[in-house]
């Protein structure tokens, strides 16, 4: 996997002055999603993976909206998806949206309201990773 990712910025690097625009980007965000871990803020949403699994990240997700003292409204789990909804101080929505991508792999997209709160998502990604 670290031969990959290191094959990836390679190419990336070497290719880049023939790149301009949209396709420098398309690209950089491909080698990015390559690597567990990546932290993206794309339209309105928190966009990660991490190496852990979707039962963990799930209870996670519970905990810190326990945590930070949001109210629950609905949570909801299968073998492959799983969400967490809760109201914010605010009134406005937290989205927190599992999928699970391999046995110790999640995909995990935090929501806030409609047109989202970065740094909120971040927060709360943050208090999640105590959980892992």
């Amino acid at each position: 996997m670290i031969i990959r990712r290191s094959v990836i910025a390679l190419v990336l690097i070497l290719s880049a002055p023939m790149l301009s625009g949209c396709a420098a980007l398309v690209l950089a965000g491909a080698a990015g999603a390559a690597g567990a871990g990546t932290v993206a803020y794309i339209k309105g949403e928190l966009q990660t993976s991490k190496e852990v699994t979707l039962v963990r990240a799930y209870n996670a997700a519970s905990a810190a909206m326990r945590d930070m003292e949001f109210a629950i409204i609905e949570q909801d789990k299968d073998a492959v998806n799983a969400k967490v909804v809760a109201i914010g101080v605010d009134k406005k929505k937290i989205r927190i949206n599992m999928k699970r991508v391999s046995d110790h792999l999640t995909q995990i997209k935090i929501r806030i309201g409609i047109l989202g709160n970065e740094s909120l998502s971040r927060l709360i990604l943050e208090r999640m990773q105590k959980y892992f």
